[in-house]
């Protein structure tokens, strides 16, 4: 490793779930790797799907430089608001009666809350439970406690009619109906990808704002600190990293991710249990 990729500052991207943590436990080591990036010089970012509502204190207690939520739909840099779009009302309201109508569990996901429709929890629960009961343990977690349906439904706000809601994202859990044959009702301000929870298949699935990735968020810091694109380093496993990695100057996957996020990447590493973050920032000179 040269002295110059050992000292020069990089800018770095983490994607929380399957990233920095599993089903919000971030290991010792990627929090320790945060810190020690940090102290010498190089800014750390989370750069998440979740709303800020969805980003729990314990993972940001590492301490990080910004955040892009909402995946690029927000950013924020050392407590100020730089960024944040919503999808125009007309289309929130579209979106929620398709929704409605074809009775999918879903939530609403802005920076200051979660809604959900009266009665979604229990269908969560239903839902996720079975997915999240096999979560991983693995020692070197900062908390042990961590439930993480309860980590979802945590910051919701519950209402019978949420056609007036202003939110940024969608989160669709279980719909009847497979939500890629709902697209064309949608239109084209909207996008859909994959659920980052597999599991689920095509009933589930992230409705966002078209056009809007977590590579536009980055591309607002990267203008607002005059960041080289060559020093930005990303590192993520879902579909929603695809932009993020293959615009980044390095693009790290997680192995076994999302295969569109493998086929853009420079480089893998081990997940959250293989310390794959902390692995990575050694590979690249960023811990000294």
């Amino acid at each position: 490793m040269s002295s110059q990729q050992t000292q020069r500052p990089r800018a770095i991207f983490l994607d929380i779930d399957g990233t920095y943590a599993d089903h919000g436990l971030a290991p010792e080591a990627h929090v320790e790797a945060v810190r020690t990036a940090r102290r010498l010089g190089h800014l750390v970012f989370v750069c998440t799907g979740r709303p800020l509502a969805m980003v729990p204190g314990h993972i940001l207690d590492a301490g990080f430089d910004g955040t892009i939520t909402g995946a690029g739909a927000r950013v924020e840099l050392n407590g100020e608001v730089l960024k944040d779009t919503r999808f125009e009302p007309e289309v929130a309201a579209r979106l929620v009666e398709t929704l409605d109508a074809n009775n999918a569990a879903y939530i609403l996901e802005a920076p200051e809350a979660l809604h959900g429709r009266t009665g979604v929890d229990q269908r969560l629960r239903q839902v996720l439970g079975p997915i999240f009961a096999a979560r991983p343990q693995h020692d070197g977690v900062l908390s042990t406690d961590v439930d993480p349906i309860e980590d979802i439904l945590g910051p919701m706000q519950y209402s019978d009619d949420l056609r007036s809601a202003s939110f940024a994202k969608i989160s669709c859990f279980d719909s009847p109906v497979p939500l890629i044959d709902l697209m064309p009702t949608f239109g084209p301000a909207v996008g859909l990808i994959p659920s980052s929870l597999s599991a689920l298949g095509d009933r589930a699935g992230e409705i966002y704002m078209a056009g809007t990735h977590k590579a536009v968020g980055i591309q607002v810091l990267e203008d607002r600190l005059g960041l080289k694109r060559e020093d930005i380093v990303a590192i993520g496993d879902s579909a929603n990293d695809i932009e993020m990695l293959e615009y980044a100057g390095t693009g790290i996957a997680v192995e076994g991710g999302h295969p569109g996020v493998l086929a853009v990447a420079d480089r893998t590493t081990p997940g959250p249990a293989g310390n794959g973050v902390a692995l990575a920032f050694a590979e690249l000179g960023l811990l000294g």
